[in-house]
C-alpha cells in the first residue's frame, strides 16, 4: 500500500482514537501530528515526519496526565485497532499507524 493510502487510513482512524479517549472520560488536546523533516528534535525516521503519528495530551478534570500508564487503556485499544502505541517504547502519548 502506498504511503499516501496509509496516511489516509491513519487520518480516518485518528477521530476514532479521540472519540474513544472521550468515551473513557478523558479530555484531549493535540500534540505533534505532522513534524516538518527539518525539525531539529525527534528521530530522523519519526512517523510524525511521514504523517503517520500523533501525540495526544490527556486530561482528567483539567489535570494534565503525564505518565505513560495514564495512556495504557487507550493505547491498548489503539493496538487492537491495528495501530502502534508508543507506551510500548516509553512514549505514552504517541499513537502511530503501521507502514506494513
Amino acid at each position: 500500500m502506498s504511503l499516501r493510502k496509509k496516511q489516509s487510513e491513519f487520518a480516518k482512524m485518528v477521530p476514532r482514537l479521540i472519540d474513544r479517549a472521550h468515551e473513557m472520560g478523558f479530555e484531549v488536546t493535540l500534540g505533534d501530528a505532522y513534524r516538518d523533516p527539518r525539525c531539529p528534535y525527534g528521530s530522523k525516521s519519526s512517523k510524525h515526519k511521514r504523517r503517520l503519528a500523533i501525540d495526544l495530551n490527556l486530561f482528567i478534570n483539567g489535570k494534565y496526565l503525564t505518565h505513560t500508564k495514564d495512556h495504557k487503556f487507550l493505547g491498548l485499544w489503539w493496538e487492537d485497532q491495528g495501530g502502534i502505541w508508543g507506551g510500548q517504547f516509553g512514549d505514552g502519548n504517541h499513537y502511530e499507524w503501521p507502514t506494513r
